[in-house]
């Protein structure tokens, strides 16, 4: 039962911060670009997927070896 609890847990964790990064991406998203670029406005799970996808191509996963 404890390992269904911190299961759980985690689960509300990652669904909480989740929500802390993709919020402000929608809300600038949805403040900047349509007056500037003449863009549409994007959804709370729109600028989830911008995020993820963000993260995947950006991120830094080479080692440097360095110590």
């Amino acid at each position: 039962m404890s390992e269904f609890g911190d299961i759980l847990a985690e689960l509300g964790l990652l669904i909480l911060i989740s929500i802390f990064i993709a919020l402000p991406t929608m809300l600038l998203w949805n403040w900047l670009m349509p007056v500037i670029f003449g863009l549409i406005k994007i959804s709370f799970l729109q600028a989830l997927g911008l995020n993820l996808l963000c993260g995947l191509l950006f991120k830094n996963s080479s080692s440097s070896g360095k110590d």
